[in-house]
């Protein structure tokens, strides 16, 4: 498993916000991983998504805080029961305040 990057993020009440955007290789579609990663993260008060790739990674964009961040991406790397995680890539990104819950998608919507 690689994990890179960290988080960017700004100051508020009560913890520093960040925003990851993740990519998860190996068997991880047709397997539930993306309504496992909807669940951590809403048991987080994360905000994003998670949506599959033609090249059968998933690709993950959560936003909130960043000890939370942290611990979704840890479940990230176990996945659920029928997934098989060969690598998880982290890259910090810009942390946007878009998102108003973490949902699924099945195309990349701008």
């Amino acid at each position: 498993m690689s994990e890179t990057g960290g988080q960017v993020g700004s100051r508020r009440p009560g913890g520093r916000l960040g925003a990851v955007e993740v990519l998860v290789e190996g068997r991880v579609q047709g397997v539930g991983y993306r309504n496992f990663a909807q669940r951590r993260a809403q048991e987080r008060r994360l905000t994003g998504y998670a949506m599959n790739l033609p090249d059968g990674r998933v690709k993950i964009r959560a936003e909130g805080d960043v000890q939370a961040i942290d611990l979704f991406v840890r479940e990230l790397g176990a996945g659920p029961p029928l997934a098989r995680i060969a690598r998880v890539d982290v890259s910090a990104v810009p942390f946007s305040g878009r998102y108003q819950n973490f949902g699924i998608r099945f195309s990349e919507e701008r």
